[in-house]
C-alpha cells in the first residue's frame, strides 16, 4: 500500500472529508473513540478492541501527515481561504455602491 492509500484509508476510517481542519480531525477521532471504547461499546469486546486500535492507528497516520505537511503562505494560497466578508472587501473595498463606507 502506498502513502496516499494509507492516508485515504485512515481518513475514511475517521469519517473525514477530503479537506478537514485539525478541529474536525480531533472531533471525529474523539467521537469514534467514545463509540468504540470497550467500556461503552455494544459489540463484542474483541470487535470493540479491534476498532479502537484501528482508530488510534488511523489518527496517528493523519496526525503524522499533518505534522509533516508543508503549508503555503503565499498570497495566492492565503487568498483561497478568505472569509466571505474578506473576499468582498478585497474586491470592492469601501465602495459605497455595496453599502459600506
Amino acid at each position: 500500500m502506498n502513502r496516499y492509500q494509507e492516508i485515504t484509508g485512515a481518513r475514511k476510517l475517521l469519517e473525514l472529508p477530503e479537506r478537514a481542519t485539525m478541529q474536525e480531525i480531533k472531533t471525529n477521532y474523539r467521537k469514534l473513540i467514545r463509540k468504540w471504547h470497550p467500556d461503552r461499546c455494544k459489540e463484542t469486546m474483541e470487535k470493540c478492541t479491534e476498532m479502537t486500535a484501528k482508530i488510534v492507528a488511523a489518527y496517528g497516520i493523519i496526525i503524522d501527515y499533518c505534522n509533516h505537511y508543508k503549508f503555503s503562505f503565499s498570497k495566492e494560497e492565503v487568498g483561497n481561504h478568505l472569509s466571505e466578508q474578506e473576499w468582498w472587501f478585497e474586491r470592492f473595498g469601501n465602495d459605497t455602491v455595496w453599502g459600506k463606507q
